[in-house]
């Protein structure tokens, strides 16, 4: 049976992490082997660092594998709960990808819910970042009829205003370079979320500069929770709820 696939996050990073735990190790080997003889003392010091070294490297490339096959799973899940949504909500997702949180919001969607993506479905954040994928992914898991996916820029939505009872985010606001940028996607979020509307937006950085951006809009208790360790780097949730004017 084939099973939808949501994709590595960040394979440059991960390719990294190897390559500089490898070279690392490597080097450490042989200034251990040149320095044996003279210096035995500094040359198993030297070598024991960059065994330690290495190792963070491999670790970190290990841990964020996992995080992409089975932690961000989780979390997932357990922001799409924390949304308690009914059935009949519209649901944005913004920087969906191959659909991670977009399908599993349609899940808990009803035929008059809709799950909608919008993604510009960049290469370098996730790994075979295509539509072609996501469309796969939910006709595997049984929700194509609820799912729509956009091609276009979070800061610059086409949406019209006040028309989604959530938005969600997963690892992708952070990726708009420049902090200008940042707030144009939350103020875009802000837009077309109806008063009343929740967001839950997940990320490793950034966090707090979302929870100012929504503060300055006038919004009140927007949340950050704590770090959850199910994903590398560690993540953590903004959530909140649009006023009601």
């Amino acid at each position: 049976m084939i099973k939808p696939n949501y994709g590595i996050d960040a394979p440059p990073v991960i390719k990294q992490l190897l390559l500089v735990g490898l070279f690392i190790l490597i080097v450490g080997v042989i200034v251990y082997f040149a320095l044996l003889k003279y210096a035995s003392v500094l040359a198993i010091t030297l070598f024991t660092a960059s065994l330690f070294i290495s190792a963070f490297q491999f670790i970190s490339a290990g841990w964020m594998l996992w995080s992409s096959c089975i932690g961000k799973k989780y979390m997932r899940d357990k922001l799409i709960s924390s949304l308690n949504l009914q059935g009949n909500e519209h649901v944005l997702d913004v920087g969906c990808g191959r659909g991670l949180l977009l399908i599993g919001a349609a899940k808990k969607l009803a035929q008059d819910g809709k799950a909608v993506g919008i993604d510009l479905w960049s290469q370098q954040d996730l790994s075979n970042n295509q539509a072609v994928f996501t469309n796969e992914n939910a006709v595997l898991e049984g929700v194509s009829d609820r799912i729509e996916i956009i091609s276009g820029d979070m800061t610059k939505m086409q949406f019209e205003d006040n028309i989604f009872d959530a938005v969600i985010a997963s690892m992708s606001i952070h990726n708009i370079p420049t902090v200008e940028k940042r707030n144009d996607a939350i103020r875009e979020i802000a837009r077309v979320l109806k008063p009343g509307g929740q967001i839950a937006l997940l990320d490793f950085q950034c966090t707090k500069e979302y929870q100012q951006s929504l503060s300055t809009l006038g919004w009140e208790n927007v949340l950050i929770s704590k770090r959850y360790f199910w994903m590398f780097p560690p993540v953590r949730i903004v959530t909140g709820k649009k006023p009601i004017p």
